[in-house]
């Protein structure tokens, strides 16, 4: 090898080692905790608090999934015409306005919970802790994907027009109307952005899986009590509800493949929640104008269990919906019918 072969070798290195090092740099903050980028510092002590006291000791209970909730209806009052900044706080900062609104019937509790977490941590904006509270607490549920966080939201200066959101009652095709604004249209696993307090959408609320699509294909019962005040349809199982718009978008046959696709494909459902969730979270926003700070988001534990039917249930009470491919083929758990108690709270 000549020497300068040899010098030009050297040099190649130690530029890769240099590149290396200046990739995973990373910044230790004041508590100890290391992240990517110094602006992000200000997320560890919030996290801490919310995952301590909002969320219980890092709980997958019902104030993770009105946290989850109230990350879309902040973000879809949206409109280039009408109004809205989308994803910048507004229906906190503007929380007598916009919590009247029909679409946003009973998000005014959560609200009215996160407020004291908001007023206690003004280092960010409404709009950022929002978000990040949302995506924190899906991370307390197994099989949740990590989501990203981007910090910068400015403050809202403006309510969101009414009638910017999707009720509960629509139907399918009022809500695949929507999906341009918004550009998605993924609910998540579990049915974890519950609409009644406490009432379910699947039998394994507190895990982030794909029961939610089987059991929303699963022929419904009339059960007594279950009301029609938020456009609920007959619920598969006992102590579970389902929405008119849900049961119809599995049917639909727009989106009943899409939605069969769901039924067993745990890292399908993550990646296309991931992504849903990414382009919700920063609707009115300039990405380019945000600092990326996902690694202050913790890591999700895996999954539990594996797909299923609800005992007491038999693949013929699967509503067959997609026209190119048939349901998977499932097997039910042991035991009598299957009766899903309350989401307990946080």
């Amino acid at each position: 090898m000549t020497l300068n072969t040899l010098s030009t070798l050297l040099l190649v290195i130690a530029t890769a080692r240099i590149t290396s090092a200046g990739i995973s740099k990373r910044v230790t903050c004041p508590t100890g905790q290391t992240t990517a980028n110094e602006a992000c510092c200000v997320l560890f002590p919030i996290l801490d608090d919310i995952q301590e006291n909002l969320f219980d000791g890092g709980e997958c209970g019902e104030e993770v999934h009105e946290s989850l909730r109230l990350t879309f209806h902040d973000a879809i009052g949206f409109s280039p015409t009408k109004g809205g900044g989308g994803a910048d706080g507004s229906i906190f900062y503007f929380a007598d306005i916009e919590t009247a609104f029909p679409a946003n019937n009973g998000i005014d509790e959560i609200v009215h919970t996160q407020t004291s977490f908001i007023n206690n941590h003004t280092t960010i904006t409404a709009g950022d802790f929002i978000q990040f509270a949302g995506a924190v607490g899906v991370t307390n549920c197994p099989g949740a994907p990590r989501l990203e966080f981007l910090l910068g939201r400015p403050k809202a200066t403006a309510a969101s027009p009414p009638w910017l959101g999707t009720r509960a009652s629509r139907h399918s095709y009022k809500h695949l109307g929507t999906v341009p604004r918004g550009q998605f249209l993924t609910r998540g696993g579990s049915g974890l952005a519950s609409f009644v307090t406490g009432v379910p959408f699947d039998s394994t609320p507190g895990i982030f899986d794909t029961q939610f699509f089987i059991e929303t294909q699963l022929r419904g019962i009339v059960f007594p009590g279950n009301g029609s005040n938020v456009g609920e349809a007959e619920a598969p199982l006992h102590g579970e509800m389902r929405l008119l718009s849900d049961s119809s978008l599995a049917r639909d046959s727009r989106t009943a493949c899409a939605w069969q696709s769901m039924a067993v494909g745990q890292a399908n459902l993550q990646a296309k929640f991931k992504a849903a969730m990414s382009k919700m979270a920063t609707i009115g926003n300039d990405r380019s104008k945000m600092v990326d700070c996902s690694d202050v988001i913790p890591v999700p534990k895996p999954v539990v269990g594996t797909p299923h039917l609800p005992a007491g249930k038999t693949m013929n009470d699967i509503e067959q919906a997609c026209a190119s491919a048939a349901f998977p083929s499932l097997t039910a758990d042991p035991g009598p019918a299957t009766s899903v108690p309350p989401v307990p709270p946080s």
